[in-house]
């Protein structure tokens, strides 16, 4: 006999994101949330405005935060992070892993404070991925606010001190052990979620259907979104900044130059 799922989501408050998209009307389902237009509205020229005497790295990095930022909270990638829990991975990965840096480049934080950035990172990371705090944030708008906002400051505040580390053996060693830290976590998280034997979230239970996935399957893709495509790069980019660190160290010393003739 084939189990009947309640349709445990009929009766819950709607996600900010909006109603779950079919398939037919994903490409139509942008959020006009009239609050959010009018923030972009306003910070995204302003930005522009704010760097028109920039270096062009800037400029550009500005650009790539607005346009990651539409994609994340406009696009239909939102609505679809109702439909899908794998769509909310990969929704994290854009946040932290490109609009996070671009910011970090647009507009470098002057906190210079790796580990307390990395530690409240990856407490927004796992606080996501809790079931009561995930349904919170499905249930209540400013809860959901709150857990973006967790999520990208800290993330702003680690790229800014990654991007600003010197050249030096000590900090790029420190640097890239703490992108080893956060890359061990994603796939931990993505492990979890992969190989968890029952549904975490069930506020997704009645809506992945539609996109081919039983609630169970997309919960693993989640998983595997959030190890894969979220912890090799940032695996790698570690191992770089090892190497770097490692190679720094095995160099030899510069010669001093020879002292002028005195005067």
């Amino acid at each position: 006999m084939t189990p009947v799922i309640p349709d445990f989501a009929s009766d819950r408050p709607l996600p900010y994101c909006g109603p779950a998209p079919a398939p037919e009307t994903l490409l139509t389902a942008w959020n006009a949330d009239p609050v959010l237009l009018g923030v972009l509205a306003v910070t995204i020229p302003a930005g522009v405005w704010h760097l028109r005497n920039a270096a062009a790295m800037r400029r550009r990095a500005w650009g790539v935060a607005s346009g990651v930022a539409l994609l994340a909270f406009v696009s239909p990638l939102c609505a679809l992070t109702v439909a899908l829990f794998a769509a909310r991975g990969l929704h994290h990965l854009v946040v932290v892993f490109a609009l996070a840096p671009a910011l970090a480049l647009a507009f470098p934080l002057r906190l210079r404070a790796t580990v307390p950035a990395l530690l409240a990172l990856s407490s927004a990371l796992w606080a996501w991925h809790i079931p009561a705090l995930y349904a919170a944030a499905w249930d209540h708008v400013p809860v959901y606010w709150a857990m973006q906002a967790a999520l990208i400051l800290p993330a702003w505040a680690f790229w800014s001190a990654l991007f600003a580390t010197p050249r030096q053996m000590a900090p790029q060693l420190g640097a890239g052990l703490h992108l080893a830290v956060l890359a061990g976590q994603m796939g931990l998280i993505g492990a979890i979620l992969t190989f968890a034997p029952r549904v975490l979230y069930p506020e997704h239970l009645v809506l992945t259907e539609s996109f081919g996935l039983s609630p169970l399957a997309d919960q693993q893709l989640a998983g595997l979104v959030m190890w894969v495509p979220g912890m090799v790069p940032v695996a790698l980019a570690a191992g770089w900044m090892l190497r770097c660190a490692w190679r720094s160290a095995a160099a030899p010393p510069s010669p001093q130059q020879p002292a002028g003739p005195s005067a």
